[in-house]
């Protein structure tokens, strides 16, 4: 099977026969299965339960199979009308209604197993140009159970809300971040890192959820083990829970009303998938992926960039504000309100400039630091100014 040709579900299909497979066995059952194999942390390194052999097959490709792998136990448990292809296109379709670039995806093909197909493709990579995926793995697949929660949701009520996953994935945000933040002692990578979370999430919020109404929000058990996982994986961002990140893995495990036994397996889960897969899976907070992503991504920024300076420098010049905030930010670092000013404007800009689309994808928000870091040094007719006070300086 070649997740990277056309029939590739139908072919998964035929292989595991789902509906003999997962007969009264739902997500509950094979959860742990998920997370041995990867698809819970974002690091895909086997399918889920070796029910597919993937010798040949690259993370991404296992990625996908695991996706849809989890999205037939939800179909397989709750009865619908809909046969499989029909329930996820329907489902997808509905929480990305209104996000064009994801939609793009799938003009031209009228056959829903083909659609479904690409969804899938869509949702599991972002443009190789855009994030190294070696990072993108770690965050935004991370977060792929949450689409498989919904789904299951969504196969219950025939109705899917994108306010719900916004709502789930700034839980997430809001316990990740909490735990990153608990370590007695953060270096510049975990501080990077935290940076780079916060704005990997295709959702983005002007604040973080307050941790306790985090926690009073996660609405059932499943949701909870997962939290707890990505919670488990963020405090092993330097290879080791310290005794404060220990106990405060074991307080979220009791606030998420989850019994010790689990509280204690996902730390040590977390662990030994770290250990055995060492050489396939770099650590989250490590040197080396947080540099990885920047050095690639400002190479990408830059050529961007020069290639639309034109177009970009007529765009800046007919927002004055946001000409003002990018001189500003060649000389201090700007406040909150006014990054988030920049970044609204940028956007603004980039939806008239095709080239620059790709910054409206998930995960875009992931450049702009480096987009604002850029624009003035490629673009000197509109900062000479602040170049010349920068060097008086």
């Amino acid at each position: 099977m070649n997740p990277s040709a056309s029939g590739w579900i139908k072919k998964l299909i035929k292989e595991l026969k789902p509906t003999e497979l997962f007969k009264d066995k739902d997500l509950e059952v094979y959860y742990n299965n998920f997370r041995d194999c990867g698809f819970i942390y974002g690091s895909n390194v086997t399918v889920v339960n070796d029910w597919i052999k993937d010798e040949d097959l690259e993370s991404d490709e296992i990625c996908k199979i695991n996706l849809v792998i989890a999205l037939l136990i939800a179909y397989n448990n709750h009865n619908t009308e809909d046969d499989f292809y029909t329930a996820v296109a329907n489902f997808y379709n509905s929480v990305n209604k209104e996000k064009t670039s994801f939609l793009q995806a799938l003009i031209g093909s009228k056959n829903v197993k083909d659609q479904v197909e690409r969804i899938i493709t869509k949702r599991i990579q972002i443009d190789d140009n855009l994030i190294d995926k070696s990072f993108n793995y770690f965050i935004t697949n991370a977060l792929l159970f949450v689409d498989v929660i919904a789904f299951k949701d969504f196969l219950k009520t025939g109705k899917v809300c994108e306010d719900d996953i916004n709502k789930h994935e700034a839980i997430i945000e809001s316990i990740v971040l909490n735990t990153l933040n608990s370590k007695k002692e953060k270096s510049e990578y975990d501080k990077s890192l935290i940076n780079l979370f916060e704005q990997s999430l295709r959702y983005q919020r002007d604040t973080v959820l307050l941790y306790d109404e985090a926690i009073n929000s996660v609405d059932s058990n499943l949701f909870a083990r997962y939290c707890l996982d990505l919670a488990a994986m963020a405090t092993w961002t330097d290879a080791k829970i310290d005794t404060i990140e220990e106990v405060f893995l074991n307080t979220l495990g009791q606030k998420l009303n989850l019994t010790q036994h689990q509280t204690d397996e996902a730390s040590n889960t977390i662990a030994i998938f770290y250990e055995t897969y060492r050489d396939k899976v770099p650590l989250l907070g490590s040197k080396n992926i947080v540099k990885t992503f920047y050095d690639n991504s400002s190479n990408m920024v830059l050529k961007l960039i020069k290639r639309n300076s034109k177009r970009l420098t007529k765009e800046l010049l007919e927002s004055k504000e946001l000409l003002i905030l990018l001189s500003k930010s060649t000389v201090r670092d700007l406040s909150k309100d006014e990054q988030k000013k920049v970044q609204d404007q940028l956007l603004d800009i980039f939806k008239s400039v095709p080239s620059l689309a790709i910054f409206l994808l998930p995960g875009g928000a992931l450049l702009l630091p480096l987009v604002v870091k850029f624009i003035p040094k490629l673009l000197p007719s509109a900062f000479d100014d602040n170049r010349i006070e920068d060097e008086e300086e």
